[in-house]
């Protein structure tokens, strides 16, 4: 980690109303902690838009398990990136739907396509794909 600098920030009173209130909210100890965690949701959103660098997430789908052949097409998809997908996690949210929260990792396009390819699944109620760093380029 390198050395902490002090910068100034000239910012619309209003506006920095409305970031204490999300600081606050979100339970920050200061200012400083909030800007720090936007600055590293930015360089890593930026880094996602390029498409190569190294990424994991999570890919959360709520599907009916009754509707045909649905849990063999998700359990197949699973297996053809079996090098992408290190980690399932499979709960019975009533006697019908079910929650399946993968965990991927990859090439930000990468991840992106499995998703996709996911989600589109015919009978999947619901999907969505929630994409971090690694941390290893963050400080």
């Amino acid at each position: 980690m390198g050395e902490t600098i002090r910068f100034g920030i000239s910012i619309d009173e209003t506006l920095l109303e409305s970031f204490d209130k999300l600081i606050d909210q979100k339970g920050y100890m200061n200012r400083s902690e909030a800007i720090r965690d936007l600055i590293r949701a930015s360089l890593v959103e930026l880094k996602w838009e390029a498409g190569e660098e190294e990424t994991v997430g999570t890919v959360t789908l709520v599907y009916n398990h009754h509707v045909r052949d649905l849990s063999d097409k998700l359990t197949e998809h699973q297996h053809t990136h079996h090098d992408q997908i290190i980690s399932a996690l499979h709960v019975h949210l009533d006697a019908h739907n079910c929650l399946e929260v993968l965990v991927v990792r990859g090439k930000a396009r990468e991840v992106k396509q499995i998703a996709d390819e996911l989600i589109g699944v015919k009978g999947v109620k619901h999907g969505k794909l929630v994409m971090t760093t690694t941390g290893e380029e963050l400080h």
